[in-house]
């Protein structure tokens, strides 16, 4: 299952049934699960904890040093959950000391051609990021968030759970739960109600969902009053009740 051209590290930590193909480079303290693939010409450095059946294809880079000019060369960690995808060219770079210390990658997650994720990223699960993204450090996605081609995102922005970034956007300021984005001037265009279908979300809660939208960007609240708003609604409905919470915490203010 390891091709004799791969270079792996004495100190590494292969897991069962792991297939790595020619031209691989394993560095030490990494741990590669059960089931992973290394397609070819895959590099896995630093301390690394990779997950079960993860699959990364050629020309991938995980786990380099991150390119933060502040970074000296400090221990930092790279973690990766199960069942992810990475395709040809995807960088995952790990944390610095100037945060935590990790870049986190949770499950499920596709990441397309050439996408970036760079140094003391948090992600969640089930996030697709489609060619070409760059993800600046420090950056927060939470989980089911779908983020497409081309797309940059500012370093410590925050992105909610279930929001749909559109192709081509560049996002400076953080982007509530279920919010969906598009266009170059990263205009709010409703919440993504069909992703919200399409992952079980019963029809009271997608409308609940849709008034709070209404409430934060088409009654002329400010923040502040959109939470005032939204406390009744947040104690019957869990999405209204995350949308409240993801604007208490948005340190860097919401698209508007």
């Amino acid at each position: 299952m390891i091709h004799p051209t791969a270079v792996i590290s004495e100190s590494a930590t292969i897991g069962e049934n792991v297939t790595i193909g020619p031209f691989c480079v394993v560095d030490d303290n990494v741990t590669i699960g059960d089931g992973c693939i290394l397609k070819s010409h895959v590099v896995v450095r630093g301390t690394t904890r990779i997950g079960k059946n993860n699959k990364f294809f050629q020309f991938s880079s995980i786990g380099e040093d991150c390119q933060d000019k502040k970074y000296a060369g400090e221990p930092t960690e790279l973690i990766i959950g199960d069942d992810n995808e990475f395709r040809e060219g995807v960088t995952v770079h790990r944390g610095t000391v100037q945060d935590e210390g990790v870049t986190i990658i949770g499950s499920r997650g596709l990441f397309m051609v050439n996408a970036h994720i760079a140094h003391d990223c948090v992600l969640g699960d089930d996030i697709i990021v489609a060619n070409n993204c760059a993800i600046a450090g420090h950056v927060h996605i939470d989980d089911f968030v779908i983020v497409g081609g081309a797309v940059g995102i500012h370093q410590f922005c925050k992105i909610g759970a279930h929001a749909f970034l559109g192709a081509g956007g560049i996002i400076l300021r953080d982007v509530p739960p279920f919010v969906m984005v598009s266009g170059h001037k990263n205009i709010p265009q409703g919440i993504n109600s069909e992703g919200l279908k399409r992952r079980g979300f019963e029809k009271d809660e997608v409308l609940a969902i849709k008034r709070a939208y209404k409430v934060i960007y088409r009654a002329g609240n400010t923040i502040e009053e959109a939470i005032d708003t939204l406390e009744a609604p947040a104690n019957d409905h869990e999405g209204v009740a995350r949308m409240v919470e993801f604007l208490r915490h948005a340190e860097r203010g919401i698209i508007r």
